[in-house]
């Protein structure tokens, strides 16, 4: 068994039952089947899945999803796939894909580990989005940050060559953190001197007017595959 099998016995979130409302609860019992995939062990054909051949971009953990939106509304020429756990961000994505007529974006609720490891090609992916994920930021905690090296190298192995990753966070320490990590990943290479700008095609997140407004740096970082 290798150590991807073994990967996330520690799992870098908590389902929370936070309060679905109304509309959320009725996007995904109305909404999911359309523009939902269910989780499963086997391969997803990103081609058959959108009905054409376009760059895809995975993006885990998109939260209440409208960062996810407005960049899938603003490169309509690109294929959108968001991993999420939470039921209420995903009911709330759903709502802006019907809204928003989106056809190049799709939603899997399952855990992200999973979705890359048995759904997901290896060397298939144009790009992955990782915005201001959970920062764990209590030292007894930091086990559970997503970024790790067992992960970053999973990533790795699901982009093509040139494609990129994208994370960004409101927490120094974390960034410090994931800068390591992806510097050590065989296959990525930074495209900056440490951090890079903001992309503009890279909405503000709530999270990150929330840092923001507390004073957080924001630190985003560009990786590519080569």
């Amino acid at each position: 068994m290798t150590s991807l099998e073994l990967m996330r016995p520690i799992r870098s979130f908590v389902v929370r039952q936070g309060r679905m409302s109304p509309a959320q609860k009725r996007a995904i019992e109305q909404l999911y089947p359309r523009y939902g995939i269910d989780y499963a062990e086997s391969t997803i054909d990103p081609s058959a899945l959108f009905g054409r051949h376009a760059p895809t971009i995975v993006e885990i953990g998109f939260g209440m999803g409208a960062t996810t939106a407005e960049i899938a509304a603003n490169q309509p020429e690109q294929n959108f796939l968001g991993i999420e756990v939470h039921p209420p961000g995903v009911g709330s994505l759903l709502k802006l894909i019907e809204q928003r007529q989106l056809s190049n974006l799709r939603i899997i609720q399952h855990d992200a580990v999973a979705v890359l490891r048995h759904m997901i090609t290896p060397d298939s992916l144009d790009g992955v989005h990782i915005y201001f994920p959970d920062p764990w930021h209590k030292a007894r905690h930091h086990k559970r940050r997503l970024i790790q090296p067992e992960f970053a190298a999973l990533i790795a192995s699901r982009i093509k060559n040139g494609g990129y990753l994208h994370c960004a966070t409101d927490w120094e320490n974390y960034a410090e953190h994931m800068l390591d990590v992806l510097t050590n990943t065989p296959g990525l290479h930074n495209t900056s001197a440490g951090y890079a700008e903001r992309p503009d095609w890279r909405p503000l997140t709530k999270f990150e007017n929330r840092g923001i407004g507390l004073g957080h740096g924001i630190f985003d970082l560009i990786f590519r595959k080569q």
